[in-house]
């Protein structure tokens, strides 16, 4: 293992800059020695750096790189079992596992994702209300904790402490393996149907209807219209294809440099969104595509970050429980709307089953998400959100979360204190640590 490099470091938000002390990791020993080796401010694993707000950044502290870390180890085509590093990419494990009829059962939205982040985030897709998260698939995790130890933990050995890693937010120990169970695929492509909708009710009675026939569902809305257009949008409705598509040709479009603050602002985000509820007829449409293109739509153009500028962007996600999730819904867009906030990015799905991880962000409900150029009222803005959500019974996605305050954490995920319990009985004296842990006071609960 080569020496660790003082580094400028941020998250795909870019809300927060960050500089740490990293360490390039490419064995089990690699790893221990670093973890060993920390300084005061402890050790956070990082992958990618998919996620939007300060979940992989430890100023001050260290900071562990495990992408290097990134072999399938085996795969066994007839029962679909995989065995990974943590390391390991989503786009990676398709490459191999697609052309022998085999994908992850829960793929986010950029293929850009270590598997041992997606563990520690527990993802979901457009189809969690059939297939949950990925936490739901792992058969087990060889973990090294924080004493330097490795141990192999299940839901049969050590349930406590596997469901604190799953959705863990990687204050557990460092994830070094995994076993992921696949789902079989007749072939490489997607049958997709696009349908316009023209409002929020609409849309909720649609997406119920929809997912007793389809088991990919997603929608995207227009944040920014009102009255009786309020939540018009695109219903995104797909099934495996039974025939497959030519293999696309490299995405070369990028974004060059960052965009200045004024570009994006809700006149030119309302005519963006205008134009793209547009792009699908009124009558919609059906057609057949890779798999590739309808799972990782946020590949679709690299570095688009770079768009909100400099300054970043704040990502807000939510899920509200059915029984609420208009009311939610509707008092969520009237307050961006009323705050003339900008979001072009807004996803509308629905959750069926919650996930076993303690910190894990799935439960039934409709699930919302949407993202905001970083200006100086912008987190007010994500506050107010947070708060709406709150008071209709709902939570907040930590891997998305830049904002969110110890008091309303503990108030949307009842298992803090059983997770921090388990934090105080492998990690006593706190090595694991990152931004968004001392942010959240999530460090082990004291005797």
């Amino acid at each position: 293992m080569s020496a660790p490099q003082t580094r400028a470091l941020t998250a795909w938000g870019r809300s927060s800059r960050t500089v740490s002390r990293s360490w390039r990791v490419a064995s089990a020993d690699d790893a221990r020695a670093a973890m060993l080796n920390a300084g005061p401010q402890g050790v956070i694993a990082r992958g990618f750096a998919r996620s939007y707000g300060d979940v992989c950044l430890n100023d001050g502290g260290d900071v562990l790189d495990l992408t290097a870390l990134d072999a399938i180890e085996s795969f066994d085509v007839e029962t679909g079992v995989l065995r990974c590093q943590a390391g390991a990419s989503y786009d990676a494990i398709v490459r191999h596992t697609l052309p022998l009829g085999w994908l992850p059962p829960v793929c986010p939205g950029t293929a850009v994702v270590s598997m041992g982040g997606a563990v520690a985030n527990d993802v979901h897709g457009k189809n969690q209300h059939v297939s949950g998260s990925v936490g739901d698939h792992v058969d087990w995790l060889e973990l090294l904790l924080p004493d330097g130890t490795v141990r192999r933990v299940s839901p049969d050995d050590d349930p406590e402490l596997f469901d604190a890693t799953i959705g863990g937010i990687g204050l557990t120990g460092v994830i070094l393996a995994l076993q992921l169970r696949l789902a079989r695929v007749p072939s490489n492509a997607m049958e997709l149907e696009e349908v316009r909708i023209p409002d929020l009710d609409t849309f909720l009675e649609r997406v119920h209807a929809a997912e007793r026939e389809h088991p990919y569902v997603v929608g995207w809305i227009d944040a920014l219209t009102r009255g009786r257009h309020l939540g018009r949008g695109i219903l995104e409705l797909g099934r495996h294809a039974e025939q497959p598509v030519r293999e696309p040709l490299g995405m070369a479009v990028g974004v060059p440099f960052e965009f200045p603050t004024w570009v994006l602002n809700r006149h030119t985000v309302r005519s963006f969104n205008a134009a793209y509820y547009r792009r699908v007829p009124a009558g919609g449409r059906r057609r057949r595509i890779h798999v590739g293109r309808f799972l990782f739509p946020l590949d679709a153009i690299h570095r688009w970050n770079r768009m909100y500028g400099r300054a970043g962007v704040y990502q807000f996600q939510c899920v509200v429980p059915f029984a609420d999730g208009r009311r939610a819904i509707v008092a969520l867009m009237e307050e961006i709307v009323r705050s003339r906030g900008a979001s072009f990015l807004a996803v509308l799905k629905s959750m069926s089953r919650p996930s076993r991880g303690m910190l894990s962000f799935p439960m039934p409900g409709f699930t919302l998400a949407l993202d905001f150029p970083r200006r100086a009222h912008t987190r007010a803005l994500v506050e107010r959100l947070h708060d709406i959500a709150l008071r209709h019974g709902g939570r907040v996605y930590l891997a998305k979360d830049a904002c969110l305050t110890p008091e309303r954490l503990r108030a949307m995920y009842p298992q803090v204190d059983r997770f921090r319990a388990v934090l105080r009985r492998i990690d006593p004296q706190g090595r694991m640590q990152s931004d968004m842990s001392r942010r959240l006071d999530l460090g082990p609960a004291p005797p």
